[in-house]
């Protein structure tokens, strides 16, 4: 481990470059871990906020990063059974583009032996996020059917192992024949190219209008009044995305026919709570799959901290498929 005093952070500046800085090492309180930083995770939240559209709450790191993998550098109180040397991936509260990041010990996972800790980046923000969503928000169970827009994702690739895993079906979307193929290959048991075809006739061909358990929407705009048409009597839709606008016209006779839940939600609006509920929950009945190799994190590309603004441009294109990284393993000696 890094004995240095000083920790070194991405700072983007004007929404259009990116510099490295450094500071004191931030100091763990009663119940938080400090991380000696390996990787860290690009989100869209990142972009939003990045753009002003998602601000940081006031007791928030003005780092930018809200998932860390690395390993335990010093411990507060009360964080049993974490202690230094652990190898763990976090949900951070910002801080994480940069070497050193705090993290509640409670909002921690100890990487499974057969993960890398450049693999374990990518869990914190999708397991949290397909777990509070589809299976706590939509209450998904064995033998229902997921429709997971936005399949090519981090969220995405992480979420149809998730409830394939956990006994469900899932059918999923994408821009490409070779994306559809690598979503099959993770599990879906049906793919519509998107650009090819019209979604609301192709899920209809495939026998899947009108019998979807649970939408999780990463889409909005049109594509959710698409989720309605598709939604079985009962159906639950999540929407916690709006890369295709944030207005849409829906169908409310479909809406009250079917018995529709329209819902949506975004990770900072989880109370401290909720979230140490849903990672007891996750080191319950997901980690155990992913330590068995049933569920396996897709990277798509790993940048060096000091390109954290080229990883978020990577991101908004679009056109990767799994999670974006950053290696934020500085010598500081």
């Amino acid at each position: 481990m890094n004995t240095a005093t000083q920790r070194t952070f991405a700072h983007i500046e004007d929404d259009q470059s990116v510099s490295l800085h450094t500071d004191a090492i931030p100091t763990p309180s009663n119940g938080e871990v400090l991380i000696e930083v390996a990787f860290a995770g690009i989100n869209r939240a990142d972009l939003l906020q990045r753009k002003g559209l998602y601000p940081a709450p006031a007791d928030a790191s003005p780092v930018m990063g809200l998932e860390v993998s690395g390993i335990v550098l010093a411990t507060g109180d009360d964080v049993d059974p974490l202690k230094v040397g652990d190898k763990v991936c976090a949900l951070t509260h910002g801080g994480g583009y940069a070497s050193h990041c705090i993290a509640r010990a409670d909002h921690c996972i100890s990487v499974p032996e057969n993960l890398s800790l450049e693999q374990a980046a990518a869990l914190p923000e999708a397991l949290l996020t397909v777990w509070s969503n589809v299976f706590v928000r939509a209450g998904f169970s064995a033998g229902e059917r997921l429709l997971m827009s936005g399949g090519t994702s981090g969220i995405g690739t992480l979420g149809i192992q998730m409830a394939v895993a956990m006994g469900g079906e899932v059918v999923s979307i994408a821009g490409s024949d070779e994306k559809c193929e690598m979503l099959r290959q993770l599990g879906c048991k049906a793919v519509i190219n998107y650009r090819d075809q019209d979604l609301r006739e192709a899920f209809d061909e495939a026998g899947y209008s009108g019998k979807i358990d649970v939408v999780l929407d990463m889409v909005g705009g049109d594509f959710t009044s698409t989720c309605f048409d598709l939604a079985a009597v009962d159906g639950r839709i999540v929407c916690i995305g709006i890369m295709g606008g944030v207005k849409s016209q829906i169908n409310l006779a479909t809406l009250f026919m079917k018995r529709l839940t329209l819902t949506g939600s975004t990770l900072r609006r989880l109370s401290t709570e909720d979230k140490t509920q849903a990672f007891i929950d996750i080191r319950t009945h997901i980690v155990p799959l992913i330590a068995e190799g049933r569920i396996q994190p897709v990277i798509h590309a790993t940048y060096p901290l000091a390109a954290a603004l080229e990883a978020q441009e990577a991101m908004q294109t679009g056109t990767h498929t799994g999670k974006l990284l950053l290696d934020c393993q500085i010598d500081l000696a």
